[in-house]
């Protein structure tokens, strides 16, 4: 027997043999195991919702890097706050010192001799607060909070349970393939998680502060004040927009199994590209605010991906041309 008798049997055969109730346990074995992980990872969450919170909130914060940033000042009375305003150093001479300070006086009324006369108290910034933030998140009813908290936590037990239930539920489905289609699964969901990672963050620090901005100029623009948002609205808009970038990263990973598929080929891709450069910007106006800033700053890395889809296709092609030429020589 010679060495390539000896080792197909190894590669070519799959998992144990199984009767269907057999692996129909084993799926709600993989089921359980897996809600049982995203349980405890829920628990955990909900105990640190109040900094998941904080980081969707850091986009807002990166809002003014796209714009000349201005004084504002705000005043409070009692437990009401009125602002912030933009103003100038001519209108506001008593602004801290610095470029775009912003600060918050307390209004009160002080006895001077006979007469009471109001004074403003500059007041500190509170400690890890929003003292920069010109957007304000407020909730509105009375089960608002719990409810956001829980949305929060939700998606991020999933996202920190991840490597269990897909450990999981890999445990149930890779015993049916066989050593070579294992290693090129692992290929290809290795390079969807990296197109994964790099659209959330590019989402995250690129994106979601420009689709903010513009939110907040076109509000401006209609006459409406864009500086409070309610809490809910904006965590779904931020989960949804970060979500919906993620799996449009995975675009290529498509396209690029059709490929090996045979299904289409790189004259296809090529065809093709008018018509996804307009799906590129109608996704962008689904997915963000409809506006031209953010569907471009969303189509442009699609049609990048595209394009070097094209490239792909076109360079495993050729290589399969050279392979079938060496064969028939």
């Amino acid at each position: 027997m010679n060495d390539d008798a000896e080792f197909k049997p190894e590669e070519e055969t799959p998992g144990p043999v199984k009767s269907f109730w057999a692996h129909l346990d084993d799926l709600r074995s993989a089921l359980v195991r897996s809600v049982i992980a995203i349980g405890i990872a829920l628990v955990v969450c909900l105990l640190l919702s109040p900094k998941l919170v904080e980081i969707l909130e850091y986009p807002l914060s990166r809002i003014d890097k796209f714009e000349s940033p201005k004084p504002t000042v705000t005043f409070q009375l009692g437990g009401t706050q009125l602002g912030p305003y933009v103003v100038t150093r001519e209108q506001f001479p008593a602004l801290p010192p610095g470029d775009a300070p912003h600060a918050v006086y307390q209004l009160g009324v002080v006895q001077v001799g006979k007469d009471q006369v109001v004074a403003l108290k500059l007041l500190p910034p509170a400690p890890g607060g929003d003292a920069g933030l010109r957007v304000k998140l407020h909730n509105f009813a009375p089960a608002e909070a719990f409810f956001i908290a829980f949305h929060v936590s939700l998606y991020a037990a999933l996202i920190v349970s991840s490597p269990f239930w897909i450990f999981f539920l890999g445990q149930f489905f890779l015993p049916a393939l066989k050593i070579r289609e294992r290693q090129v699964f692992f290929t290809w969901v290795g390079w969807s998680l990296a197109l994964l990672l790099a659209g959330v963050l590019l989402t995250y620090f690129a994106l979601l502060p420009l689709a903010l901005r513009a939110s907040m100029e076109y509000s401006d623009l209609l006459g409406f004040s864009a500086l409070d948002w309610r809490a809910d609205d904006y965590i779904s808009f931020v989960t949804k927009f970060i979500l919906g970038m993620g799996l449009g990263f995975q675009f290529p990973i498509v396209v690029l199994l059709l490929v090996k598929l045979g299904i289409v080929t790189h004259q296809h891709l090529s065809r093709y590209r008018r018509h996804v450069i307009v799906l590129s910007f109608v996704l962008g106006a689904v997915l963000t605010t409809p506006e031209v800033i953010t569907q471009v700053a969303m189509a442009v890395p699609l049609c990048i991906l595209y394009e070097a889809c094209i490239w792909i296709a076109w360079y495993w092609e050729r290589k399969k041309r050279r392979a079938s030429a060496v064969i028939d020589v």
